[in-house]
């Protein structure tokens, strides 16, 4: 439990997360360096909905950027917050050392 501003909040605390890095790597896998200094790498083809439709274009997916912490495509039409790649990424080094 946790209090912001007078509200208390029967979570835990999350820390803000900010991608810092990110290199787009074969089919469709960003290799993302995070705010925490943490890699991991996150699948961009399980990416659904409308939105995202543009990014199944290889012209499009690899014109990313990294715009305040957030990777963006299509100056900034497109967007992926970093929690949620955080979320969905798997760690980078687990997947290196199995190799």
């Amino acid at each position: 439990m946790y209090v912001v501003d007078g509200v208390c909040y029967a979570a835990s605390e999350a820390k803000e997360i900010k991608v810092k890095d990110a290199t787009l790597l074969r089919g469709g896998m960003i290799l993302v360096t995070f705010s925490n200094g943490e890699k991991r790498l996150f699948d961009t083809t399980l990416l659904t909905g409308s939105a995202f439709e543009p990014l199944k274009d290889e012209e499009v997916l690899k014109n990313m950027s990294v715009f305040h912490g957030v990777i963006t495509w299509m100056d900034g039409e497109i967007d992926i917050a970093p929690e949620t790649v955080y979320q969905e990424s798997y760690p980078y080094d687990s997947l290196k050392s199995a190799m």
